[in-house]
């Protein structure tokens, strides 16, 4: 999430920002909701500090013998609006919170503009490209043809977006999964996590997943907890509210979690684009 006082002191910078990313977000409700945050905070502060003020003004009254139940009342007076005023300045933030969560990056000078992938340069290429005498098939398609991975019982079972992979391909998974781990931790010097597979809201927001993607994910009804979409979720929030030591750095972690093959998902949403 980018800074607020960045946005607020840069919205032409950040306008143009959204601009080249071709994203249409309207800064208009955050600039009104700032104003209204900052015309707010003077009186706020104003009569916190005269409250603290005739606090300090009784307890000397009282010691003289005076009657302060004229400052009493005001203090009532004053209560009364600084509950007001916390309750406006409450909502006033909660609400630039919500639009702040929906601004995205600003993208590095050097990235161009564009409005397809055609726009997009080749920065660097490793490697040559594999030439085929044959036309070659999609993995999903090829998966079905060699039997190792099976759509139809898996939306049987389950729904869209699901498969199972069964003799070759349910090895050849769990073969790339030991491999990766493995290369990880024992030549790059990572450290292998089981984390869990649900994590809460805030997790989710401190990623990136929340509120974007909210209706991709799926969510435990009745709960605060979110299936993880991959490992990315729960490892980066292993440190969640804790300041580590400069010295420890820097942590590495690797983890795999049981996620939908990236098979799945392909085919749901070439199967949403061709049906309109």
């Amino acid at each position: 999430m980018l800074d607020r006082k960045f946005v607020r002191e840069n919205l032409d910078v950040v306008r143009c920002a959204l601009q080249a990313r071709g994203t249409d977000l309207d800064l208009t409700p955050f600039t009104e909701l700032e104003a209204r945050r900052r015309a707010i905070l003077p009186e706020l502060e104003g009569l916190r500090a005269r409250r603290n003020q005739v606090s300090a003004e009784v307890g000397r009254m009282k010691k003289q013998g005076g009657d302060p139940s004229a400052l009493f009342a005001e203090m009532k007076e004053v209560g009364a609006r600084i509950k007001e005023l916390e309750r406006q300045l409450g909502e006033v933030e909660e609400r630039l919170r919500a639009i702040m969560l929906t601004i995205p990056n600003i993208p590095h000078s050097s990235v161009p503009e564009g409005q397809g992938e055609e726009d997009n340069p080749v920065v660097s290429t490793w490697g040559e490209p594999p030439q085929f005498d044959f036309e070659p098939l999609n993995h999903w398609d090829l998966g079905e043809s060699l039997d190792i991975i099976d759509f139809a019982r898996a939306a049987r079972m389950t729904g869209s977006r699901f498969a199972v992979l069964k003799g070759a391909g349910a090895r050849l998974e769990r073969a790339l999964i030991n491999f990766m781990l493995d290369l990880h931790t024992r030549e790059h010097g990572y450290l292998e996590v089981l984390p869990p597979f649900m994590v809460n809201t805030r997790a989710m927001t401190g990623t990136g997943q929340l509120p974007k993607f909210a209706e991709d994910l799926f969510k435990v009804e009745h709960t605060d907890y979110w299936l993880i979409p991959t490992a990315e979720v729960p490892v980066t929030n292993l440190h969640m509210d804790e300041t580590l030591d400069a010295e420890l750095l820097p942590l590495k972690y690797t983890a795999y979690p049981p996620t939908p093959p990236a098979s799945a998902p392909r085919r749901a949403a070439t199967e949403r684009t061709c049906g309109g």
